[in-house]
C-alpha cells in the first residue's frame, strides 16, 4: 500500500466509467479532471474509443500507468473494476459509487467483498459512495461537484458529500482556500485516521477540518490526532450528537453512532478542538491556518464604536480569553497619544471620528503592553477612515510584534476590499466582533494543547491469572453481571478493599464476622438486585451476636421485594469508618467507537442525582487521572473543605490507573462500577462492585 498522502499528487488519473453522456457522474469527474489537473486524464470505458477528445481505453490494465483510479460504474461492477485496478499495480483507488453499506445487508456484503479486494492488492481506497477528492497545489478536481476549491493551506474532511459542494460554493466566494479535500464515504478502507495521519505529516497543510457522522475506531483516532496535534491543529464538526441526530447519521452512511460523552472526552483527549456549527468551523479555521499563536489570554481591543466595543467585550467574557490590563505605563502612553474623550481603558473607544492614524497609534501601544497577547480591532465605517488604509495598519502591526490581530471591520462593499489585503497577509476578518473572538480563543486553546504534558500508563503489577478466573464465573450467569462477591478481581489488581467475603449460611456468616475487628456491614449479594439499600438490603454495624438474624433478614427481604431473584448469598464485610471520607465512583462503560469509557465523580447514592462525573478514554496515566478528579465540582471535598481532613488523592489517582489498567487488559468487560469507593485521609477502599461481561469475547492482553 502506497502512503495515503500519495493520492493527493498522482500524474495519471484514469475515471473507470467515463462516459460523455450529458447529466452523468462519470462526465463531471472527466471534465473536472481536465479543466485543471496538471497530470494526464485517462477515461476508461469499454464501448468507446474516445471520449471529450482523449484516448479511451477497455480496462485499467490496458491503459498507460495510472497513479489514481476514479471508479464510477454502478455497483454490480465496482468489485470486477477494483480487481482491474489492483492487477495493473494501481495503488490508489476512489470509488464514486453508491449502493453498499448505506443501502442495507446486500450492499453491506458487497462492501465486505471490496474490503478484501483492497487488502488482497493493498490499496488504498476512498469511499465508497464518495464524491470524489480535491487536490489544488495540481489542479485536481476528481470529483462530480461543481466546481473546484481555491488553492489554500486548509485540508478538509467529510463524510458527507453534500456539505463538501456546499461548503465550496461558501468558501470560494468568502476567499478561503483548501489544499487537500476528500469526501470519506462510507470508509471501508480508509478514515479519517489515515487523513489525519497524512496531512499531519504535510508541512503545507497549517490546520485539518472536518465534517463527521462517526468515528469507527475512537481508540485509534485518539492516538493519532494526538501525535498530530502537537504540531497540527485538527477542528472537528460532528454530528449526531443528539439520539435523534445519532440514528439519521447512522441511516445516512451506516455508521455506528458512538455516545456523545465518549466524542467529548475522546477528543478532547487528543487535543481536537470542537467546532458546534459550520461557521464556527471556518471562524477557528481561518485564525488558525494564517496567525501566530499568542502566549498567554490577554486580549487589547481597539474600537470607534462604544457598543460594538461591549459586544467585544462580553464574548471575550463567554470565552477562554480575558481582557488585558493594561500596565500604568500603556495607560499614561494612551491618555497622552488620545483624544481627552476617548476611554483609554480596555476596551479602548477611539471615538468616531477617529481615522486611520489614530487606530494605529492606539493599536501599536497595546501591543507594545507585556500583559496584551494578542489584540481585536473593530471599526464601524465613518467618513475619517478608509478601511483599505485600516487593513495595511492591521498588518504591519502584526508583523512588527508577532502577536495576533483580528480584525472586525464592519460592514460591507466598503470592508470587502480590505478583507481582500488582510487574506494576503492570513488576518481574517469577521462582521460579527463575537466571531473575531472564537477565532482568537481558537489560537490560544490550540497553544494550551501543544503545552499539554502527556505520560504513559503505568503498568502495575497483578494478578492477570487471578482476574481471568473471576471473570469467568459469568460464564455461568444468565446475563454475565457480576456484583461483590467478585470483589477479589479488585485486589487481584491492587485496588484496596475491605476484609470479608460471600457466604451462603447464617452460621458461616457468624464464623466470619468473628475474624473482623469490630462490627461488620452485611449485603445481599444477588445480580438480580442492583440498589440494595432501596430494599433495606444492607445492614451497617451488625455485632456479632445478630450476625445470624440480620442474615435471615436480608434473605427474606430480597424474596420479598423480588421472589424470583437469584440470591448467592450474603457478604460479611469489615465496617469502615466513614467520618471524614468522601464517597465518590470510578466505573467505566466500553463505547462500540471507543472502548473503555473511564468515569469518576462523587459516588454513593448521589452519584445519578448529582451527575458531577469525569470521563476519559482508557488507557490514561496518572496526568489524565489526577485531571479527572481536578475536574468535578465536588474535588474541593476531597481537598479538605471547610476544616476536613484531606483525603489521600494519590490513593484516588492511583486506583483510576488500575481500573484502567484492569479495562484495557480485559476487554470482555463491558460495565464496572466502583460504588462507592471511600476516599479519606489515611488511603481508599472499594466498598462496592457492579460488573457486566461479555463471554464471546476473548482477553487480548496476555502476561
Amino acid at each position: 500500500m502506497g502512503r495515503v498522502s500519495d493520492l493527493f499528487a498522482p500524474e495519471t488519473v484514469a475515471v473507470v466509467g467515463a462516459t460523455d453522456r450529458e447529466g452523468a457522474v462519470g462526465r463531471a469527474i472527466l471534465e473536472n479532471l481536465r479543466a485543471d489537473f496538471d497530470g494526464d486524464v485517462v477515461p476508461i470505458n469499454p464501448g468507446q474509443d474516445e471520449l471529450l477528445g482523449l484516448e479511451c481505453y477497455p480496462d485499467v490494465s490496458s491503459a498507460p500507468p495510472v497513479d489514481l483510479a476514479v471508479v464510477v460504474v454502478p455497483p454490480p461492477a465496482v468489485l470486477e473494476a477494483i480487481e482491474d485496478v489492483g492487477e495493473a499495480g494501481t495503488e490508489h483507488v476512489v470509488v464514486i459509487t453508491a449502493g453498499f453499506a448505506e443501502t442495507g445487508s446486500e450492499g453491506a456484503r458487497r462492501e465486505r467483498e471490496l474490503r478484501e479486494l483492497a487488502d488482497a492488492y493493498d490499496l488504498n481506497v476512498v469511499g465508497p459512495n464518495s464524491l470524489g477528492i480535491m487536490s489544488t497545489p495540481v489542479g485536481m478536481n476528481a470529483t462530480f461537484g461543481p466546481e473546484n476549491a481555491r488553492e489554500g493551506s486548509i485540508s478538509f474532511m467529510s463524510q458527507s458529500g453534500a456539505f463538501i459542494t456546499a461548503v465550496l460554493d461558501w468558501a470560494n466566494e468568502q476567499g478561503i482556500g483548501f489544499r487537500d479535500v476528500v469526501s470519506l464515504g462510507n470508509k471501508a478502507v480508509l478514515d479519517e485516521g489515515d487523513f489525519v495521519d497524512a496531512w499531519g505529516a504535510d508541512p503545507d497543510t497549517d490546520v485539518v477540518i472536518g465534517y463527521l457522522e462517526g468515528i469507527d475506531d475512537g481508540a485509534e483516532f485518539v492516538r493519532t490526532a494526538r501525535d498530530v496535534t502537537d504540531e497540527t491543529p485538527i477542528v472537528l464538526v460532528k454530528s449526531g450528537r443528539t439520539d435523534a441526530g445519532a440514528q439519521a447519521a447512522s441511516s445516512h452512511t451506516g455508521a455506528i453512532a458512538g455516545s456523545e460523552q465518549a466524542y467529548e472526552a475522546g477528543l478532547e483527549q487528543a487535543g481536537v478542538l470542537r467546532a458546534h456549527s459550520v461557521q464556527e468551523l471556518f471562524d477557528t479555521a481561518r485564525a488558525l491556518a494564517g496567525l501566530p499563536v499568542p502566549d498567554g489570554d490577554g486580549v487589547a481591543v481597539v474600537t470607534n464604536a462604544g457598543g460594538p466595543g461591549v459586544l467585544t467585550t462580553d464574548a471575550v467574557g463567554d470565552s477562554y480569553l480575558e481582557m488585558a490590563t493594561f500596565t500604568d505605563e500603556t495607560i499614561d502612553r494612551l491618555e497622552a497619544a488620545l483624544p481627552d474623550e476617548a476611554n483609554v481603558y480596555n476596551p479602548i473607544d477611539a471615538l468616531g471620528d477617529a481615522d486611520t492614524g489614530r487606530f494605529a497609534t492606539a493599536l501599536e501601544i497595546v501591543l507594545e503592553d507585556p500583559n496584551v497577547d494578542s489584540a481585536i480591532v473593530v471599526s464601524a465605517p465613518t467618513a475619517t477612515l478608509t478601511y483599505d488604509r485600516l487593513a495595511e495598519v492591521v498588518i504591519e502591526a502584526q508583523q512588527t510584534h508577532e502577536k495576533p490581530v483580528v480584525t472586525s471591520l464592519m460592514g460591507g462593499q466598503r470592508a470587502r476590499a480590505a478583507e481582500e489585503v488582510l487574506r494576503e497577509f492570513g488576518i481574517p476578518n469577521y462582521f460579527d466582533p463575537s466571531r473575531a473572538v472564537t477565532g482568537l480563543d481558537a489560537l490560544a486553546r490550540f497553544r494550551d494543547v501543544r503545552r499539554r504534558e502527556r505520560d504513559e500508563p503505568e503498568t502495575f503489577d497483578v494478578d492477570r491469572d487471578r482476574a481471568r478466573e473471576i471473570l469467568a464465573r459469568a460464564d455461568d450467569r444468565v446475563d454475565n453481571r457480576l456484583g461483590i462477591e467478585s470483589m477479589d478481581l479488585l485486589e487481584a489488581y491492587g485496588i484496596p478493599t475491605p476484609d470479608g467475603e460471600v457466604v451462603d449460611d447464617p452460621a458461616h456468616a457468624r464464623e466470619l464476622a468473628e475474624t473482623i475487628d469490630g462490627d461488620v456491614v452485611m449485603k445481599i449479594v444477588s445480580p438480580d438486585i442492583s440498589h440494595k439499600s432501596d430494599i433495606g438490603g444492607v445492614k451497617i454495624g451488625v455485632p456479632d451476636d445478630e450476625v445470624e438474624d440480620a442474615y435471615e433478614d436480608l434473605v427474606s427481604r430480597a424474596r420479598a421485594y423480588q421472589p424470583d431473584a437469584r440470591v448467592l448469598g450474603v457478604q460479611v464485610q469489615e465496617l469502615i469508618d466513614l467520618e471524614g471520607t468522601t464517597e465518590t465512583i470510578v466505573g467505566m462503560n466500553r463505547d462500540p467507537q471507543f472502548g473503555p469509557l473511564l468515569l469518576f465523580g462523587l459516588g454513593g447514592i448521589f452519584v445519578e442525582i448529582l451527575e458531577d462525573t469525569a470521563v476519559r478514554v482508557a488507557p490514561i496515566g496518572e496526568d489524565e487521572s489526577r485531571s479527572m478528579i481536578e475536574e468535578i465540582q465536588a474535588t474541593p471535598l476531597l481537598r479538605g473543605a471547610r476544616g476536613r481532613d484531606p483525603a489521600d488523592v494519590d490513593g484516588v489517582v492511583e486506583t483510576i490507573q488500575r481500573l484502567s489498567q484492569l479495562v484495557t487488559d480485559f476487554p470482555q468487560i463491558l460495565e464496572l462500577d466502583v460504588n462507592p469507593l471511600v476516599a479519606g485521609p489515611d488511603g481508599v477502599q472499594a466498598i462496592d462492585l457492579r460488573l457486566t461481561v461479555d463471554t464471546e469475547t476473548e482477553t487480548e492482553t496476555d502476561d
